[in-house]
This record gives C-alpha cells, structure tokens and sequence, in this order.
C-alpha cells in the first residue's frame, strides 16, 4: 500500500512491507513493556499492523504514521486489559472445586428432552431405526432383526 503525500509525490517507506521493517521492533518493544510477555506482545503488534491494514488508509497526514502506530497499539492494550478484567481467565484446575457437580446420569437426562424432540422431528418410519441405532447403540444387524426388515442393499 502506498500514499501519496499532499504534494503529490509518492511517501517514502509507507508500503506495509516497508511500513513493517520500519517499525516493527520498536512496536514488539513497547508491547512486551507493557503486557510483559512474548507471546503477548507479538499478539498485540501483529494486531496493531491489522488494524494499520483495515483502517491506515484513513490517516491523512501520513508524518504521523509512527504516532498512530503506537496510538493503536496502546489503545488495543488498554481494551485486552479491561476485558480482562471484566472475564478473567482460570485454568479448569484453579477453579474445580467451585464447578457444579453434575453425574453423567443427570446429563444423559437433560439431554434426552432435546433428543426426543428432535427424534419427533423424524419421518415416523425412520423413528424407531434411528432410536435404536443412536439411543440404544444398536448395530444394524440388530436393528434389522429387531424391526423385523432386511437389512438392505
């Protein structure tokens, strides 16, 4: 992507290539003094030069490039942070004991109702083979002798 500035002539090193190789480093810089993280810092410079290609077309004067840049990528730091805070992140062993205890019994059950219903849904003449094959397990074999049909094809 190039622009041009106002007087018409091309701005040096505003393709995003160049645009990459220029700032890179110092934008991965910043974010890892910020999030204090590898992994978060590439995530957030790699999501700075997205938005750069989404909405860097909008930037009128393009001597503030840099400005932008590092605007960005601070006001996307700022709003990972808030959603943070508003839902966190636990690993599932931080938080076992406070997950609702549920037997398997319970949820075959809560998931019968919908089964149900969605088997009501069937042509009646498909609803027993499909009961027996998906509620019961049964094999075609077994299917076959049990409805008393061959077993086809």
């Amino acid at each position: 992507m190039s622009h041009t500035d106002e007087s018409g002539g091309a701005s040096v090193g505003l393709d995003f290539e160049s645009l990459v190789e220029q700032y890179y480093r110092s934008l991965y810089q910043f974010a890892f003094s910020l999030t204090q993280s590898e992994s978060d810092a590439c995530d957030l410079t790699q999501q700075t030069f997205y938005i750069w290609a989404t909405k860097g077309h909008q930037l009128r004067d393009f001597s503030k490039v840099k400005t932008w840049l590092f605007t960005t990528l601070h006001r996307e730091f700022l709003e990972h942070r808030r959603k943070e805070t508003r839902f966190p992140h636990y690993e599932l062993s931080q938080v076992h004991c406070e997950l609702p205890q549920i037997s398997p019994a319970r949820i075959n059950q809560l998931d019968s109702g919908h089964v149900l219903h969605a088997l009501a849904q069937v042509d009646e003449v498909y609803q027993a083979p499909v009961a027996l094959f998906y509620l019961e397990e049964r094999s075609y074999k077994e299917i076959a002798e049990v409805l008393q049909v061959p077993m086809g094809p």
